[in-house]
């Protein structure tokens, strides 16, 4: 699969535009509120995440409004891109850079509607690749809940292999109830 690449200018900063030979990446912003706020807000779809479900649409606003923020830095620490199917906001898929800015750390969500069709794995391949070209990023770590199998069969056709298994997560939706946590990782140039 192949990738390309346009750029659309912002005031500050140039921003990515990435097509595979189904999706379309873009910076997320407000525009998706309530597409971003339908996946993200969904507590069966989130129940094995972190940081969600959003309680509320105002959290949502708040998360989209730090990404355009992001997006106008500089030297972003993180990028967060709304995947387009047929023109159509259908999930997010993000890199977060650590201070050395060679390791990127992968995420991405789904709306209910596309998953199971591959979209998460080619957007985040793209992604992966546009990190590595642009952003020079080495390393690739992901992580999700044990039970998540959605999320790690993800990782490891992204090429990704499980390096840890450990206890201490706890998931938004359940907060007190401690989970295991799977780490994945895949240096560049090696599969």
């Amino acid at each position: 699969m192949v990738a390309s690449i346009k750029n659309h200018k912002s005031a500050t900063n140039p921003a990515p535009h990435i097509k595979t030979p189904r999706l379309e990446l873009i910076p997320q912003s407000m525009a998706f509120l309530k597409t971003t706020h339908a996946y993200a807000g969904d507590r069966e779809n989130m129940r094995f995440m972190l940081h969600l479900p959003n309680d509320s649409e105002e959290a949502t606003q708040e998360f989209l409004e730090a990404a355009e923020k992001e997006w106008k830095k500089e030297k972003p620490a993180f990028f967060e891109f709304a995947i387009l199917k047929d023109g159509k906001h259908i999930g997010g898929v993000s890199v977060h850079l650590d201070k050395s800015r060679t390791n990127g750390e992968l995420g991405w969500c789904l709306s209910k509607t596309a998953q199971g069709n591959g979209y998460a794995v080619e957007a985040a391949k793209a992604l992966m690749a546009w990190a590595v070209r642009n952003l020079s990023v080495k390393k690739f770590i992901a992580h999700c809940d044990s039970e998540n199998i959605a999320s790690w069969k993800t990782m490891e056709k992204l090429g990704m292999k499980r390096v840890s298994c450990t206890g201490g997560r706890y998931n938004k939706i359940a907060p007190t109830e401690e989970r295991k946590e799977f780490l994945y990782e895949m240096q560049e140039g090696t599969d």
